[in-house]
């Protein structure tokens, strides 16, 4: 099976084009991460693996076009073939959140396959001048990491990490002097005033790039691109190895798309060389 026919790529492909409750894309992301299980949980344990109750489980397999969960669980069986996790009762809760973190990468190596969506990111976010890069919250320092690296080879990145009244100022202050894009950052749990922030800037004309966690989350339906990448949830506080990852490989993609890239990081590195910036 080739990564692009994974089983957590058909389950994917199995949940597109339906109208999901905020409930429903809870199970669909818990079903996307655990893509391997699942042909084997019963409704039950579904509903424990997502945090809902067995009740909306049996009305997310209907919603798509099920006549309830044993025949959407048959349906998985036919189309994700594949063979039960390796039980985890060997490790400890450390190294369970560690190997999650693996499994999460690992999924983002399969969508990454296909680097057609990334590489469009990419020239969308090199064409934005300025380019905002909005994360608040639990996305803060995702928003703030890119922003940094990213003010290197961009001409002119604002970046937007604290909420508050004046964020849609900042946004029509970027609309004026010429943005056309704006990249955000989207982690659990989602801000309202992340959603409205984004319903904001569509209104103002920008194209909304966002990495987020699943491809149903609550700021889907206000993004033009989402690129999706799981967090870990076996610790007290989520993990986002891989939309970090995801954020280094969007920068890569924009860098590609801005002829004068190389030449402003040489730039940078003469200039840190002569002032000494960084200790050897």
């Amino acid at each position: 099976m080739s990564v692009t026919d994974s089983p957590a790529n058909r389950l994917q492909a199995l949940f597109e084009g339906h109208r999901l409750t905020p409930t429903q894309r809870r199970i669909a992301h818990s079903m996307v991460r655990r893509a391997a299980d699942v042909p084997f949980l019963s409704s039950v344990e579904l509903a424990e693996l997502a945090g809902v109750s067995q009740p909306s489980v049996t009305r997310f397999a209907v919603a798509l076009g099920f006549d309830g969960y044993p025949a959407l669980r048959r349906h998985l069986r036919e189309v994700v073939p594949a063979e039960p996790a390796t039980e985890a009762g060997a490790y400890n809760e450390y190294q369970q959140a560690v190997e999650a973190e693996i499994e999460n990468l690992r999924h983002l190596a399969e969508l990454l396959a296909d680097p057609r969506p990334v590489q469009k990111a990419g020239r969308i976010l090199a064409a934005s001048r300025p380019l905002p890069v909005l994360g608040l919250r639990a996305a803060a320092s995702q928003a703030y990491g890119f922003a940094y690296f990213a003010a290197k080879v961009h001409p002119d990145v604002r970046l937007l990490n604290e909420g508050g009244t004046m964020i849609h100022d900042r946004i029509d202050a970027a609309v004026r002097a010429g943005a056309t894009a704006l990249l955000c950052f989207a982690l659990p749990r989602h801000p309202r005033e992340v959603v409205d922030t984004l319903a904001y800037a569509r209104d103002a004309g920008l194209t909304v790039v966002t990495v987020a966690d699943s491809a149903f989350a609550p700021v889907a339906k206000h993004s033009d691109l989402l690129l999706p990448a799981a967090v870990g949830t076996g610790l007290a506080f989520d993990t986002a190895c891989a939309p970090m990852l995801l954020g280094r490989v969007l920068l890569e993609a924009l860098c590609d798309d801005l002829p004068d890239a190389q030449a402003r990081l040489e730039e940078f590195d003469a200039r840190a060389a002569a002032r000494g910036l960084f200790v050897e």
